[in-house]
């Protein structure tokens, strides 16, 4: 087995930029590439995604007279922007390490093997067929915003009143005359009930619309929308206490991490696998050295703990495997010199971890 040298990236990024789903390549090992295929083993990459709702809340025309009229308590008296931290997903992609890659070399003329990769050089698969990549990505639910123009239901007085006050005083009038309406329909004393319960129906929705769209002319309305937004983490092999990943503002909303005007989201990550020292000798380290030169080297992910806080209180804890934090191993040559039979390797691509061996 070959280690190919690569430059040494950094072990730290921050980056808003969401991380999409990479096609897979199929890399047949023949005789123009010495039957070998240089792969790339991955090392853990966080996606961490803030689901955020942003509230428009925007005051009504009449809001001066929303207590007076309708008896409104907290009407909205200014327009403004909020927004609100919802939910927190964290989802490990994994990026190939360039100083982790490598060349499985085949027996020349033993049958025809292949290695499917992804995009960046990951191994997904050697022998055998990718399987469907399964994802659950965390989606932004619809908002809720007014649809309804309240001034459509205002009557020719009203629009032709010489004063706000005045037209406040008539809205609150025609306010007063639905809730009567339903309460006679309700009660079965209206002068015109509706025919049937499809005409009920109807009748009811239609005052409660105009009821809520004009009473928003006094207390206002919230409109909301959700949104995603993303930051990718690549720990090294040590742990992080607190790091400050990115920042929130109830003003401004999501912030990079350098960007003081918000309160700072932190991301702990403890090592619950810690690597012991080995005592070799000379001649078990080159032993072991060779044993990595041939076969099909492959990653032991460590496990850790990891936490984001925000506001002095945990939003995600969860266990999570970290390949910086494990150790590698190999399948040695011999295991694919079978010609009738090839083995078949399946791979986490995200962890570069065994997932299957089929003989």
């Amino acid at each position: 087995m070959m280690r190919v040298k690569y430059v040494i990236l950094s072990l730290f990024i921050l980056a808003i930029t969401s991380l999409q789903a990479q096609k897979t390549t199929r890399v047949n090992a023949i005789k123009a590439n010495d039957y070998g295929v240089i792969y790339s083993l991955p090392k853990t990459l966080f996606e961490i995604t803030l689901l955020v709702k942003k509230s428009t809340y925007l005051r009504g025309d009449f809001y001066p007279y929303a207590k007076g009229y309708l008896g409104l308590e907290n009407p909205i008296t200014e327009n403004s922007v909020r927004y609100t931290l919802e939910d927190v997903s964290v989802v490990n992609k994994g990026i190939a390490d360039k100083n982790s890659s490598f060349m499985v070399e085949f027996r020349a003329r033993s049958y025809e093997p292949f290695v499917y990769l992804r995009e960046d050089g990951v191994i997904v698969t050697v022998n055998a067929e990718p399987e469907p990549e399964i994802s659950s990505p965390m989606v932004a639910p619809a908002g809720e915003n007014s649809s309804v123009n309240p001034r459509r239901f205002l009557s020719q007085e009203t629009l032709m009143a010489g004063s706000t006050a005045k037209q406040a005083e008539l809205v609150a009038r025609q306010i007063f005359d639905l809730r009567r309406s339903r309460t006679d329909i309700l009660t079965g004393e209206a002068e015109s009930m509706p025919p049937d319960g499809n005409a009920y129906k109807v009748v009811m929705d239609e005052i409660d619309m105009q009821e809520k769209a004009l009473t928003e002319l006094f207390e206002g309305r919230i409109e909301s929308e959700y949104f995603l937004r993303s930051y990718t983490v690549i720990p090294d092999e040590n742990e992080m206490e607190r790091s400050v990943i990115a920042r929130f503002s109830e003003k401004l909303g999501p912030l990079d991490a350098d960007n003081l005007a918000g309160e700072p989201l932190y991301l702990t990550l403890r090592n619950k696998t810690p690597k012991v020292a080995l005592q070799l000798s000379e001649r078990d380290l080159n032993r072991l050295k060779d044993k990595f030169k041939q076969g099909l080297v492959y990653n032991i992910p460590g496990k850790g703990d990891l936490t984001l806080e925000f506001r002095n209180r945990p939003v995600k804890s969860m266990e999570v495997d970290v390949v910086q934090y494990g150790s590698q191993d190999v399948l040695t040559k011999k295991m694919f010199e079978n010609m009738k039979q090839p083995i078949k390797v399946l791979f986490y691509p995200e962890l570069g971890a065994i997932k299957q061996i089929i003989q």
